[in-house]
């Protein structure tokens, strides 16, 4: 992982943004991490959108904790339903 000073990346933006396609590029501001830079070259909006979403993984890790059914229960909780 790369580390970089705010004032350096201003100088060398285009390394920083190659690099950050193969790993993330910490940014530091007085020597203390700021952001770090993440490459999303050849991803589509839609993943770069929502993979950085805070709602979206909030709604993500909800799902998560509520309890899971079996194909056969889905399938006859839709059976009851028609």
């Amino acid at each position: 992982m790369k580390t970089i000073a705010a004032r350096e990346l201003q100088k060398k933006i285009k390394p920083c943004l190659d690099d950050a396609q193969e790993d993330r590029v910490i940014i530091t501001r007085r020597g203390k991490p700021a952001a770090v830079l993440i490459g999303v070259e050849g991803e589509d909006w839609e993943t770069v959108i929502l993979e950085t979403d805070p709602t979206f993984w909030r709604m993500i890790q909800a799902r998560r904790v509520q309890p899971t059914m079996t194909v056969e229960e889905l399938q006859t909780r839709l059976k009851s339903t028609r």
